[in-house]
């Protein structure tokens, strides 16, 4: 059952109260499970996602032979944004990456809520706004930055959106996330455990030294983690207006609305 006054998922927080409890009905609790597939490429979105813990990554392939990923979703957002864009069919594979849960709603419930209007679909606009952001500066990184720098980048960002220093990750699953061979992600992960910045023990990774993580990482981290912050302060206040969202999709950062 859905916290009925205080929802985990921070754009749903970010909801008047009266609004949100209207949905709630229309929300089911289930648990993310590690590795557990949301949507494959093709697939029809039946249902979309508001994660109160945990971490999906979207993922992007190339003929069945390569992946790589192009979002993380943690509770500050939702996985199934096309349904908000008009769009019923996924392009990508959305995977749990972190173990959490979320809060499902029905794809035809979602549309006809953002149809409705309301506060909704002005939180959505910005968010999206925060997504773009990630996903740019992601393909840059990808594109021109060393793999370790983009491993540090990487796990910095897993740790903001999962909250913790500890969490599950496999060799190949890491390989598949910075679209690089296992070999590379090998010898990159060797040496942030030489510099004791990590330690990776049979499928569990825990970050020792952040500090000296961002110091490895690009400036690309430094982006993105700007725009996740400011996507914080603006939907971390109850009653945010639908402006929000249309001021954040031309790139000007409003002032956070306080009630």
């Amino acid at each position: 059952m859905p916290n009925k006054t205080s929802p985990a998922n921070k754009l749903l927080a970010a909801l008047p109260r009266r609004e949100y409890q209207r949905l709630i009905p229309r929300l089911e609790e289930i648990p993310l499970l590690f590795e557990k597939v949301l949507y494959e490429p093709g697939d029809s979105i039946l249902d979309v996602y508001f994660p109160t813990s945990g971490i999906v990554s979207l993922l992007a392939g190339v003929e069945d032979r390569a992946t790589l990923e192009v979002g993380l979703v943690g509770r500050e957002g939702m996985v199934g944004v096309p349904i908000f864009m008009g769009v019923n069919t996924s392009l990508n594979r959305a995977v749990v990456q972190g173990e959490g849960s979320a809060l499902r709603m029905k794809a035809r419930v979602f549309r006809k809520e953002c149809d409705n209007g309301g506060p909704l679909p002005g939180l959505l606009r910005r968010y999206m706004h925060s997504m773009l952001t990630q996903i740019s500066q992601s393909a840059i990184c990808n594109r021109f930055h060393p793999v370790d720098a983009r491993l540090a980048r990487w796990l910095l960002m897993t740790r903001d959106r999962m909250g913790s220093d500890e969490f599950q990750l496999t060799q190949e699953f890491l390989s598949n996330m910075l679209g690089t061979r296992r070999e590379g992600v090998n010898k990159a992960a060797g040496l942030l455990q030489q510099q004791h910045l990590i330690s990776y023990t049979r499928g569990a990774l825990t970050i020792l030294n952040g500090a000296g993580l961002e110091a490895i990482a690009c400036q690309c981290y430094g982006i993105i983690k700007e725009e996740y912050d400011y996507l914080h302060s603006v939907i971390g206040k109850r009653r945010v207006p639908s402006l929000v969202g249309l001021v954040g999709l031309v790139g000007i950062k409003s002032q956070p609305y306080a009630p």
